[in-house]
């Protein structure tokens, strides 16, 4: 096998990002992917359309980065999110701006932005693997020399002068993220904070499933720790199955699932019309019941029907009663505050970021260099970073591994 300046373990976003920007720089890079293709996963992100990133501002952006936004400045503002806008275009996959400032490829595939990735990466002059699985490191005085990999047929040890490691957190493992990387973490030293499923459904006790694929919009999602407020988002929400999903839900679930973690009571509370005052629903209600005689022809003008039944319920109203002034007043306070018990939340099949990973402490922010191996580099969700959907954790991993991989560019070059 050949000796390369640079070894990257992991060939989806950051692994791509930071494999094209060493080989631009004349470096001999060699991108390992156990997978039969790479890109895997932005190839069915955001539903198939891949949220690449977004238009927020510097300081906007990072406060919605976790659990320490300070650690991303550096990267992201030597590779912004308009730079990355920028850098898309320039290869010839023109992007449009959606709702909430989010970032698409204007064809609307995922796959074109892996596609277009690949291709740069390939052009740059990267020797991509696939099928080939990083299975320890050799290290030797502080250094690694070498990483065993199996090829599938064979077993071979391969030399770099640095090594990158961008093998994602354990999200959508059937795309390659299975923790491979934190395992070579821990055997160079590092540690590992708690790792934990986050932008995942939510499991809802004694859930309805009669409520399967309602959408709401233009609704307000409250979450409720130990009965105290904690945070509230406005906009889209959708229930599945065992409870609820959809970009609210999945917005407030780091925190849900934190709390939940700990053992904590948690509720989503729910205001489905946010737009109008408690007693401009009632004034509201009471010149519908002109026209209207029971429950139930009242919320059908207020409500979506699926959600009927499970609303009588939690309002305490009977839908075949005519409305009493009891009534209007459950009725009211219950489209202002409709709460659901979560009990639980989805694994990390489900989850589209893993929260947790290799410790902050442990990373030069200006760098992305481990502080315990001197050629060994880290990129992308393996990192104990996350954040917010909205194409922030792309952001993340692009902007990690473009600052890795130039600076292991700089340090080769003063090594020559």
């Amino acid at each position: 096998m050949r000796t390369y300046d640079l070894v990257i373990a992991g060939a989806g976003a950051a692994g791509l990002i930071g494999a094209g920007t060493a080989a631009e720089k004349g470096l001999k890079v060699l991108l390992l992917e156990k997978m039969e293709k790479p890109a895997r996963k932005i190839r069915i992100s955001g539903k198939g359309r891949c949220n690449i990133t977004n238009t927020k501002q510097h300081d906007d952006f990072l406060s919605h980065v976790y659990p320490d936004s300070r650690f991303l400045n550096p990267a992201l503002r030597n590779f912004s999110n308009f730079k990355t806008i920028e850098f898309f275009n320039s290869l010839g996959l023109p992007t449009v701006v959606e709702r909430g400032e989010r970032v698409f490829p204007k064809s609307g595939k995922a796959w074109d932005v892996a596609e277009c990735l690949v291709k740069w990466a390939k052009k740059s002059g990267v020797e991509i693997m696939c099928n080939a699985k990083v299975k320890s490191l050799n290290i030797e005085n502080s250094k690694i020399k070498s990483v065993n990999v199996d090829f599938g047929y064979s077993e071979k040890t391969v030399e770099a002068k640095y090594f990158l490691i961008a093998t994602g957190g354990m999200s959508y493992p059937l795309t390659g993220s299975t923790g491979d990387g934190y395992n070579f973490a821990r055997q160079a030293g590092h540690s590992i904070t708690d790792l934990h499923p986050s932008l995942v459904p939510l499991k809802i006790k004694n859930h309805n499933a009669q409520l399967n694929r309602l959408q709401l919009k233009n609704i307000s999602l409250s979450l409720y720790v130990d009965g105290k407020y904690v945070d509230d988002e406005f906009g889209e929400t959708e229930f599945n199955q065992t409870g609820m999903t959809g970009a609210l839900a999945l917005r407030l679930s780091r925190k849900a699932v934190g709390a939940l973690i700990k053992k904590k009571h948690v509720e989503l509370v729910l205001d489905l019309k946010p737009a109008l005052s408690y007693e401009q629903l009632e004034k509201r209600i009471k010149r519908e019941m002109e026209t209207t005689m029971t429950n139930h022809a009242l919320l059908r003008k207020l409500l979506p029907m699926q959600i009927i039944d499970t609303f009588a319920k939690k309002a305490n109203i009977k839908l075949q009663n005519q409305i009493s002034n009891t009534d209007i007043e459950n009725i009211s306070k219950s489209l202002k505050n409709m709460s659901f018990e979560i009990c639980g939340f989805n694994d990390f099949n489900e989850a589209i970021i893993t929260a947790g990973g290799i410790s902050l402490t442990e990373i030069d922010s200006k760098t992305m260099k481990s502080k315990l191996i001197d050629n060994l580099y880290f990129a992308g969700e393996i990192i104990n970073l996350d954040a917010n959907t909205g194409g922030y954790n792309l952001q993340i991993a692009f902007s990690t591994a473009r600052l890795a991989a130039q600076n292991i560019a700089i340090r080769l070059e003063k090594d020559l």
